[in-house]
């Protein structure tokens, strides 16, 4: 069915007129209109708004093949969604988000109800037949994506496959990426992925890839790059199935860098952890930008305890960011003594919603558990600008090479 008929047939079907269908999906006459004659398309936005009013599958609106303007994707280890809303922003629409923590799919149903959520592990999840599952073929889907966690496993020099992961969170996303077979493939880690066991966890992620069947490039970006006031640096490994033909370039860092001051205007009130009152007295002596080396050498030493005669930097502990830089990478729990961040003028962490902000999250973006769930769901995300940018690379190479 082409698209006009599908809208016509849904027109009918609802008893509307063009102006009333049009108001559902917040359009005008003159857009439906056009659709209906095929003057013009609908877009990204247009296409979801009528997914989500109608209850139409929107696996039915992409396979129309006046409507490939967009582009699908599958996440797995979705997490609170900073790299799916990041691809949605760019263009991609979502077929299906895995995750097995409970807090997290329900952030993701909250904030996307009209994503095919499944929260379950990705062990189960790649024993199924996802192609029957998501009405695709081999080969159609455009993306995979997600960020498995890294497990230490190494076999890098020995040429080994598939079968010689087994056990890791890699190797389902490997298994499932062999089932779906997409143009492209995104995976996101540490940027200690690059260096770990000397080179060889990461050599032997890419000959399993090459085994299944792609090409393989891989580059560490800062999201402070990206329109991200943090200073978050992650591997981004793409891969593009051996039969596509083309190159594709990560996206081009911004010029202007934002810092904390630029972002944490006007944060939504929310909660947020508490230093105990003797961390407290020691962060009122620490200036913006400052850490423990600012601070007087009895109260530094009896602050660090073992700690400040190892030597080094050990610049995170008692942390506190000042406006005029960005955050440190924001983790999961928010006041860990190591990896201290401090509010530039308040003695407290960042809250949640402040946390939200600062890995670019909307802050209509609501996030489900208790607090220190929260923390942890914003802490494990990609930040969502970040994720945009290099969705827009990869929706410039598909349209290239489409």
């Amino acid at each position: 069915m082409e698209l006009a008929q599908l809208l016509q047939k849904t027109i009918n079907e609802n008893g509307l007129n063009q102006t009333i269908f049009a108001k559902r999906i917040n359009a005008t006459q003159a857009q439906v209109s056009d659709w209906l004659s095929g003057k013009s398309k609908p877009n990204y936005e247009n296409l979801r708004s009528i997914a989500i009013n109608f209850k139409i599958d929107a696996n039915n609106l992409l396979n129309i093949k006046s409507n490939r303007e967009t582009f699908t994707n599958v996440e797995l280890f979705a997490g609170a969604g900073g790299l799916a809303l990041g691809l949605e922003q760019a263009g991609f629409i979502n077929l299906l988000s895995n995750d097995f923590d409970k807090d997290s799919c329900n952030t993701l149903k909250t904030n996307r109800p009209d994503w095919n959520v499944v929260c379950d592990s990705v062990e189960n999840l790649a024993e199924q037949n996802l192609l029957k599952k998501l009405n695709l073929q081999e080969g159609e889907l455009d993306l995979l994506s997600g960020g498995y966690p890294c497990q230490s496993f190494s076999y890098a020099g020995k040429k080994l496959g598939l079968n010689d992961v087994r056990g890791t969170m890699f190797y389902y996303f490997a298994k499932i990426l062999k089932q779906l077979k997409p143009k492209m493939f995104l995976a996101e880690n540490v940027k200690g992925l690059v260096s770990h066991d000397g080179g060889k966890t990461l050599q032997t992620m890419i000959n399993v890839f090459e085994e299944i069947g792609y090409h393989v490039q891989y580059k560490v970006l800062n999201a402070w790059d990206f329109g991200v006031a943090e200073k978050r640096e992650r591997v981004v490994i793409i891969g593009i199935r051996n039969d596509i033909k083309g190159e594709y370039n990560y996206p081009t860092p911004y010029a202007y860098k934002p810092v904390l001051r630029d972002v944490l205007n006007d944060v939504p009130k929310s909660e947020g952890a508490s230093y105990p009152q003797s961390k407290k007295e020691v962060f009122d002596l620490v200036p913006p930008g400052g850490c423990w080396r600012d601070l007087p050498e009895d109260v530094a030493k009896a602050y660090m305890k073992g700690s400040y005669n190892l030597g080094g930097g050990k610049t995170g502990m008692a942390r506190r960011i000042s406006w005029d830089e960005p955050s440190l990478t924001i983790l999961c729990s928010p006041c860990m003594k190591q990896t201290d961040r401090c509010h530039p003028e308040e003695t407290r962490p960042f809250t949640v919603r402040e946390s939200a902000r600062i890995q670019s999250f909307p802050d209509e973006w609501q996030f489900s558990g208790n607090m220190y769930s929260k923390y942890k769901q914003i802490g494990n995300a990609v930040p969502v600008n970040m994720a945009k940018e290099i969705g827009l690379s990869i929706v410039r190479f598909l349209k290239e090479v489409k």
